[in-house]
């Protein structure tokens, strides 16, 4: 019988990537790595892990592990959860004419992440902008799932 993946666990993981850091997933075992470029490119090398300090060896190790097996996935990296687009997602979300228009302009240009999050504060949309993003989040972690074969639950 397969592991049942938690969604929450799945969208956590992915919610925490940043560029110097990929996650995997044990499709077998449900269980998730991740490993950060540097671990990654250690074990791509076979670097000596005496080279590497004491806490950073078991992580090496398990990086071994997950490039030598065809059991562990990459979720979705930064690249493919697309934060501007759900950005303009939400923007086109919101009802209100007047304040759409508003955030649709502040997500344009550099800066646009900083303004959003600074014109979401000042309407006081935390809550539905958090909870919008949750859901665009899992549906992507869930269509990664399904694409991959992975029993998955939502809670």
């Amino acid at each position: 019988m397969k592991t049942i993946v938690s969604i929450k666990n799945v969208v956590d993981e992915m919610d925490i990537l940043s560029d110097e850091h990929s996650a995997f997933l044990n499709r077998h075992t449900g269980e998730l790595v991740t490993l950060s470029g540097e671990e990654l490119s250690a074990a791509e090398e076979d670097d000596d892990i005496l080279d590497y300090p004491a806490w950073q060896r078991e992580m090496i190790l398990k990086a071994r592990e997950v490039i030598s097996s065809d059991d562990y996935l990459p979720l979705p990296s930064k690249f493919d959860i697309r934060e501007y687009h759900i950005m303009e997602e939400f923007c086109l979300s919101i009802a209100d004419d007047k304040i759409r228009g508003a955030l649709l302009d502040k997500i344009k240009g550099q800066g646009a992440f900083r303004r959003f999050k600074d014109a979401v504060h000042m309407n006081e949309m935390e809550d539905e902008w958090y909870r919008f993003r949750q859901d665009e989040l899992e549906k992507i972690a869930m269509d990664w799932l399904e694409a991959n074969q992975i029993p998955y639950a939502k809670k």
